[in-house]
């Protein structure tokens, strides 16, 4: 790494972490606020409120668009400095291009979208599922707590394979059912119905425990032939604990837009819950489709922000650093209202969930390399 790139990182890290750390504190103390009158009322101690918060973090720092507003605001401010102080002229002065002198910023900006990927994915379901699970663990009716860990009464059909589950309580995260039961039409149409006490996920498939079977052939009228087991594995069912969780997950809220995006539900349980329902409902299909290119698109906004940001901050010219302040407010404010107008539009079925996904992104992104066309 070049001597300027590594001046350059500096200048820019040092107030992305102060923009991080004060964005950070402002969210969690509004949260705190809001949330205090409901630790009260679940006798949660502090100990309980510091643990909320360190799994809430992930979802402030994505959710919130933490991330890209810090990054936005670091580099106006970094990029506004080296203006003030004639740096930037320096450089181009000395043969180096524009483009070259922002690498380092396109480097900090792809390893931020790839991150937020990551913590999107991973950890903001997870989070958001631990926040509210101690939320509840100490109030006198904890059940909203046990409702996070064992669902009960679960039911679901898979039309691809013909089977309809009834599981008495499922265990989110262990992958464990107790009374599960089955019914599976198969093709040569024949039916087999499962009953059993237990199930468990061992090495990549069920296995039911005091099991009750009643094999139906396909002639009409035929009594079932009933086997009783200890043990059963059924190696053709495809029902994974992570396709199970989706299902849960995703029929259990509402179908609009708003009560959806607040299940934070990662792209990859999306895409299982769809494939289990190839003939959703038109409406309910394009709500669940906008929210999964959104999360797709919503790391690369990172990218995005040093798109726009390089060339409104490499105006040449003494200018107060507020200016940076300024223009990132503005910034965030149009990215927000278009971002949010093109999901509304996906989702209602007037524009293809993927293009109301990613058209912000689009649209910012050619603004700011048409920009940067005319700075260099």
């Amino acid at each position: 790494m070049r001597l300027l790139d590594r001046y350059i990182l500096r200048e820019l890290l040092l107030p992305l972490a102060y923009c991080l750390g004060g964005f950070l504190i402002i969210f969690i103390t509004f949260d705190l606020f809001e949330q205090l009158s409901t630790f009260h009322k679940n006798h949660l101690t502090s100990r309980d409120i510091l643990q909320y918060y360190i799994h809430k973090t992930p979802e402030f720092l994505v959710a919130s668009y933490v991330v890209p507003m810090s990054l936005l605001l670091a580099l106006l401010y970094a990029l506004t400095t080296h203006a003030r102080h004639n740096e930037l002229t320096a450089m181009r002065a000395a043969a180096i291009p524009l483009w070259r002198i922002c690498l380092p910023y396109f480097g900090v900006g792809i390893g931020f979208s790839l991150a937020v990927f990551y913590v999107n994915e991973k950890l903001v379901p997870e989070g958001v599922e631990s926040a509210e699970r101690i939320l509840y663990q100490r109030a006198a009716d904890n059940w909203k707590a046990e409702m996070k860990i064992w669902r009960p009464n679960v039911f679901f059909v898979n039309p691809i394979a013909n089977r309809t589950w009834r599981i008495g309580k499922y265990h989110m995260r262990g992958g464990v059912m107790i009374n599960p039961q089955f019914d599976w039409r198969i093709e040569d149409g024949s039916r087999l119905q499962v009953m059993a006490e237990r199930a468990l996920w061992i090495d990549k498939r069920w296995v039911f425990t005091n099991v009750e079977q009643l094999i139906f052939s396909p002639e009409p009228g035929a009594l079932p032939v009933v086997l009783k087991t200890n043990q059963l594995v059924v190696p053709q069912l495809t029902e994974t604990p992570r396709i199970i969780r989706s299902e849960i997950k995703i029929s259990g809220v509402g179908g609009n837009m708003s009560s959806l995006r607040r299940t934070q539900l990662s792209s990859a349980e999306i895409l299982d819950y769809l494939k289990l329902h190839p003939k959703l409902e038109r409406k309910r299909s394009y709500v669940l489709r906008t929210i999964l290119h959104s999360r797709l698109a919503a790391p690369w906004i990172c990218l995005v922000v040093v798109l726009i940001a390089v060339p409104f901050g490499a105006i040449p010219g003494r200018r107060n650093v507020f200016v940076g302040v300024a223009s990132s407010v503005f910034i965030c404010f149009a990215f927000l209202i278009l971002k949010d107008l093109a999901l509304a539009l996906g989702s209602g079925g007037f524009m293809p969930p993927w293009l109301a996904a990613w058209l912000p992104n689009a649209l910012f992104a050619t603004t700011g390399l048409g920009l940067m066309w005319r700075v260099r």
